[in-house]
């Protein structure tokens, strides 16, 4: 194996990435080692350069999406092998380990974390999905938030329920419909006008303008006679309280799984954060990344979304890739192909 490379953060708030020589890393058991062809940024990594408010240690790698060649398997491995396309969900910010991050040339993954991804998807296509479907999946189906029944391939049956997702031109949000479709749900949701036609596309059934002053009554009268399997908001902060009104109003379940906490609802209503690497230690993460995606890549029946916006190439283009990240997007996600 070629020697590696990483976009290094030498201390907390450091700025910009420091590109130079990174160790070389072998997979364990149950984990691949991949030869990184594109990585997508997410707003988490904005924040944990710019704010330091995880825990961390010094210099550290980030980055979590991640696209490419599998170039090693570790023991007990026979799902992979060298040469496979996969993309991946990359947990060094829990596991704190360097190998387990994605800005670099080479990570490691968990397998119960990758799919293999088909040779019509590219590199670029695929890195936008990692985070932002792990955060959905999350939200979705986990025991202890709204636990739907999981997505399947072809598609569950209709199970007669609706479901909410607040924000679904955003990156969790355009996964979070597009699970939750598959999962038997119809998928009502909120955008800006501009992005209707987007989020219909990806499988929503009626969609509402969330800066419209009566949005939330407004889902409130077209849910009726529905019965609501929860909500996820896929914003958080100003939209918690609207998706609350909507779920309280509503038949159903009175649960909204949220990316951002801290908002308290009133009795009768619960609202958890999602934090989107929590599936990696149960059911969730094999039942999405094993079971379901790769059949669903393979039929077109499952798009990477929203769409990739290249920033850059090469490692020394994380830097501005991030700065793009933090200036927002709509209905894009930022990556850097390698």
């Amino acid at each position: 194996m070629a020697s590696n490379s990483a976009a290094w953060l030498s201390a907390a708030k450091a700025y910009p990435f420091e590109v130079k020589e990174a160790p070389t890393w072998s997979p364990e058991e149950n984990e691949i080692l991949v030869k990184n062809r594109a990585v997508a940024v997410n707003p988490v990594d904005v924040g944990l350069q710019t704010k330091a408010w995880w825990p961390m240690n010094y210099p550290t790698i980030l980055g979590q999406d991640v696209a490419g060649e599998v170039v090693a398997v570790g023991p007990n491995v026979v799902r992979f092998k060298p040469g496979d396309r996969v993309v991946g969900h990359a947990v060094g910010m829990v596991t704190k380990r360097g190998q387990h991050n994605a800005f670099q040339a080479y990570t490691v993954l968990q397998t119960n974390m990758v799919s293999e991804i088909p040779s019509a998807i590219s590199y670029e296509s695929a890195s936008v999905l990692p985070l932002a479907l792990s955060t959905a999946a999350c939200g979705l189906f986990q025991d202890e938030f709204l636990k739907l029944q999981l997505p399947t391939e072809p598609r569950q049956t209709p199970t007669g329920q609706a479901l909410l997702i607040w924000g679904g031109a955003g990156s969790v949000g355009s996964n979070a419909i597009q699970l939750g479709v598959a999962a038997g749900y119809e998928v009502f949701t909120t955008a800006s006008p501009k992005n209707f036609d987007y989020v219909k596309n990806l499988g929503a059934s009626q969609v509402f303008d969330y800066n419209s002053s009566t949005v939330a009554a407004d889902l409130i009268k077209a849910l009726k006679g529905k019965t609501l399997a929860g909500a996820m908001d896929c914003i958080g902060f100003a939209a918690t309280p609207l998706t609350v009104e909507v779920v309280i109003g509503s038949e159903g379940t009175k649960f909204v799984s949220t990316v951002k906490g801290g908002f308290q609802p009133p009795e009768g209503a619960t609202v958890k954060n999602v934090f989107g690497t929590t599936l990696k230690d149960n059911h969730v993460g094999k039942a999405i990344y094993e079971d379901f995606l790769p059949n669903a890549l393979r039929a077109g029946n499952f798009i990477p979304a929203p769409n990739a916006l290249v920033a850059g190439k090469g490692l020394e283009a994380i830097q501005a890739a991030l700065d793009l990240q933090a200036k927002g997007t709509s209905a894009q996600k930022v990556v850097v192909s390698l």
